[in-house]
């Protein structure tokens, strides 16, 4: 790296690091908020005779939080003998305390999420065991994540940590939750940790491959034994509190590709947009219907309606129906180019198809058996050879016998038009999508969805981004 290059990358570290971290009112502010509100759930739960630990957790709890983020982590742990019963008595006791603004939410365990003077707020209960390794799920663990790193920081690394959480936000590919998919916040700690730096974090990253394993505690003698064990995760983090745990088994592949090209870019070229990309310019309505036209595509857009769900189970839910609607439509040959899905999370939720043509000829050829296979060869003409749906056939050709039949469905528009009439619960989409699709359900193709476009800038700006292509931060 020539020293141009490294005095480019300190300029910028520094000035994204002065961006990025809180200030001592914005954290005056932040622990005073967190402490008062952790003192009223605890007098609240003594009330309800459960006398339980309140403490602060996550980013805020390890001071590696990034300036203007209001998210505050409030964990609730209980003796296991007040059982799953006592979760719902905290959450009770936590409504109470909310003003009303919470939203009940559940992952392994419920929790809530409570919107309180401009802070979002998750109370979670969990159960207070001695070890990780007795942890009965994820959250249980998180007290001694906390521990975990704090016993392991200074004030250099904390800066270096809230640069790569910048960085990651940047480039789109920070937040383990199920729509992202990426790098949560205890991960970019550990690989910080691991590394030294961020800029370590990238030198390394720039290198990885599909399979690459950090085993931060050494918990590993061989690394073949953690292969095996998370064989199918992309990247694989040993939980230095519990040698059983992938911290990236949420790392979707394309997440970490991302990561690994940005990361090899960045120390090429070093550029403020890897933090901080520019806003998509979004294309005028005429631009994008000249765009699309020009791809000689059709662009099949599903529409339906509310889905009230928190959006880690809304993006479950849109994700598998979006794989059971390519199966259907790749069942009847029309051919997938791409698919995206979008959503506001409050009343629209998009499907995007993108198919070399939403038409396809009324006939298809459908090859049998070679005529070696007797009893084959009798099944097939005996179902062909009088068949209404025959157009042509069934001849042979070279070994095989071939029929020409006509097609169920030519238009894929009439296709997911009848096959999603009840829902589509039969094919594999999503109970709460099934239901949506019965309620309102709306199929476009191509310029008429222009009306949605030219009304709803979020969406705008995501086909825009779609149409381009590529991430902001590559150019």
């Amino acid at each position: 790296m020539g020293a141009l290059i490294e005095d480019k990358i300190r300029d910028i570290c520094e000035k994204v690091l002065h961006r990025v971290t809180p200030s001592e009112g914005e954290r005056k502010k932040t622990i005073e908020f967190s402490t008062h509100l952790i003192e009223t759930l605890r007098c609240e739960l003594l009330r309800e005779g459960i006398d339980a630990e309140v403490q602060l957790e996550g980013s805020v709890a390890k001071d590696t939080w990034l300036a203007d983020e209001k998210d505050i982590d409030i964990f609730v742990l209980l003796p296991e003998r007040h059982g799953r019963e006592g979760f719902m008595k905290v959450l009770e006791a936590a409504k109470r305390i909310s003003d009303g603004k919470f939203l009940e939410a559940y992952a392994e365990h419920p929790y809530l999420e409570a919107y309180i003077n401009g802070f979002t707020v998750n109370i979670v209960p969990c159960f207070k065991v001695k070890e990780a390794s007795e942890a009965k799920s994820s959250v249980d663990r998180t007290p001694f994540h906390t521990l975990y790193v704090k016993s392991r920081l200074n004030e250099k690394i904390k800066s270096e940590i809230r640069l790569l959480k910048a960085f990651m936000h940047g480039i789109g590919v920070y937040g383990a939750e199920i729509k992202v998919g990426g790098f949560s916040g205890y991960l970019c700690e550990l690989i910080t940790l691991y590394y030294g730096s961020f800029l370590n974090v990238l030198r390394a990253a720039s290198k990885w491959r599909k399979g690459e394993i950090i085993d931060v505690e050494g918990h590993y003698e061989k690394m073949e034994e953690a292969k095996k064990i998370f064989r199918n995760d992309p990247l694989i983090v040993i939980d230095p509190v519990d040698k059983w745990r992938n911290v990236a088994s949420a790392v979707k592949i394309n997440r970490l590709s991302e990561f690994i090209m940005a990361s090899r870019l960045f120390l090429k070229e070093p550029d403020m947009k890897f933090f901080y990309p520019e806003e998509t310019k979004i294309y005028s309505t005429r631009d994008l219907l000249r765009i699309m036209k020009s791809r000689g595509t059709d662009l099949i857009f599903v529409k339906t309606g509310v889905i009230k769900a928190v959006p880690d189970v809304l993006w479950g839910q849109l994700f598998k129906s979006q794989r059971a609607l390519i199966n259907l439509i790749e069942q009847f040959d029309f051919e997938v180019l791409r698919s995206e899905v979008w959503s506001d999370e409050k009343n629209v939720n998009i499907f995007l198809f993108e198919l070399n043509s939403r038409f396809l000829p009324s006939i298809k050829r459908h090859v049998g058996p070679p005529i070696e296979k007797i009893s084959n060869c009798e099944r097939f003409l005996e179902k062909h050879l009088n068949s209404e749906s025959t157009l042509s056939g069934p001849k042979i050709e070279g070994d095989r016998l071939v029929v020409y039949r006509r097609r169920r469905y030519t238009d894929v528009v009439s296709l997911l038009r009848e096959k999603l009439r009840d829902g589509g619960r039969s094919l594999g989409v999503a109970s709460l999508v099934s239901q949506a699709f019965t309620n309102s359900l709306d199929i476009l193709v191509n310029e008429e969805i222009k009306e949605l476009y030219s009304t709803n800038h979020e969406f705008a700006s995501f086909l825009t981004e779609y149409l381009r292509g590529r991430p902001r931060w590559l150019s």
